[in-house]
């Protein structure tokens, strides 16, 4: 394939690395955000998210020309989406981000060009796409339309973009093979080739059986929290025997893919989906029980001192090293403990500042606090020597 214009719609921790990734590939990207500040940002070739070798990558990209962002789409080859697929309440699955950037590239997209939606969907949402199209006049018998969903783990993305295999399914057989032709020309790693419904349910799979496989480490802590026995010990052991491979336990689990995919299984499947739905209800559960262990200790202190404890919650990202608080179980238990009344040290090394909370460098807050709690297990935490019975992510075990 020869290099071609691509447009990114979506410029976060998906769609701006690869949009940096495809510009030092060649390819002439237009970026789109609908935030202003992101896309000036860019444009200065910096960066407004934490992520590995990410703003060498923009930076290098930016002056270079082949990588321009806009509030507003461009006529290119290729248009990809990638944009976030919350839920509405009730875990209802919301495409409303996914019709709005289709319904924004209409004008632009033209007979012969691919469409690839990398935005993590319910089941059937490609076709959605093709739908949303067709209703904004677009003939859409000229156009490969497919699903890429993508697989890439936070702190290691602009590699795994490269490395990792791809799925791509798309609405036709000549649209999966056009799509497949695209990857091929960047990535490193196999591209499989399926349908649509195929790859949005692989993607989902995926995360769901990481969502099962960690509720069950997550239930087996809350069990030796109940047996006093320490549940690192225990899986170590465990884990030596040849098929048995527990994961680490924490307070619950966050990101905008593990705690929210499976919910789309569930919402489709409904009765079906019942081990799937139970491991999501374990680890929401988790988050729960980890905020009345830490808010009991607080009380058992104000009992015996006579004041209120000072508690300081060790990291607020979804997982260690990054500064990504998307449906995080840290954010939310210091939220919480803040909203019902408890003195909080708010401590999150790979972020300046918090709308809701006040950051505190984590030195200052192991010197001021009555209570530790290690919510993510961080860099800077590793070689903290204190005791405490509050280590939801095993720092200090």
């Amino acid at each position: 394939m020869t290099k071609k214009k691509i447009c990114v719609i979506g410029l976060g921790y998906i769609g701006l690395p690869t949009a940096a990734l495809l510009a030092n590939r060649g390819y002439e990207v237009h970026g789109v955000d609908v935030v202003q500040s992101t896309v000036d940002t860019i444009n200065q070739g910096k960066i407004h998210i934490v992520e590995p070798e990410l703003d060498t990558f923009v930076k290098s990209a930016v002056n270079s020309n082949k990588l321009k962002a806009s509030l507003k789409p461009d006529f290119a080859d290729v248009f990809i989406i990638a944009v976030p697929t919350p839920f509405h309440k009730g875990y209802v699955p919301n495409t409303d981000y996914i019709i709005s950037a289709t319904k924004a590239i209409a004008p632009y997209v033209k007979e012969n060009n691919i469409v690839i939606l990398e935005s993590t969907s319910p089941v059937g949402t490609t076709e959605l796409v093709e739908k949303t199209l067709k209703k904004e006049n677009v003939n859409t018998s000229k156009l490969y339309i497919s699903h890429c969903p993508e697989r890439v783990l936070p702190g290691h993305i602009m590699r795994e973009l490269v490395e990792n295999d791809r799925i791509v399914g798309g609405l036709t057989q000549e649209a999966t093979e056009k799509t497949v032709e695209f990857y091929k020309t960047f990535v490193s790693g196999d591209v499989l080739s399926t349908d649509a419904r195929t790859a949005e349910m692989a993607k989902l799979t995926e995360n769901s059986f990481r969502d099962t496989n960690i509720a069950f480490a997550n239930e087996l802590s809350m069990l030796c929290d109940k047996f006093d026995i320490n549940v690192w010990e225990l899986i170590e052991l465990a884990n030596r025997h040849p098929r048995v491979n527990i994961l680490n336990p924490g307070a619950g689990v966050g990101g905008h893919c593990i705690a929210v995919d499976p919910w789309f299984i569930v919402h489709a499947g409904g009765k079906t989906a019942k081990m799937i739905k139970t491991a999501r209800e374990v680890n929401t559960y988790k988050t729960e029980w980890a905020i009345e262990k830490i808010k009991n200790a607080a009380l058992k202190f104000e009992n015996v001192n006579g004041r209120k404890a000072k508690v300081a919650c060790m990291g607020l990202a979804f997982k260690p090293d990054i500064d990504d608080l998307r449906e995080s179980p840290a954010l939310y238990i210091t939220k919480r403990l803040k909203a019902d009344g408890l003195d909080i040290l708010a401590v999150e090394p790979n972020i300046e500042s918090h709308e809701e909370l006040e950051i505190i460098d984590y030195r200052k807050a192991l010197e001021e606090a009555d209570i530790i709690t290690f919510l993510v297990a961080h860099k800077e935490f590793k070689n903290i020597n204190i005791k405490t019975d509050l280590d939801f992510c095993g720092v200090i075990n």
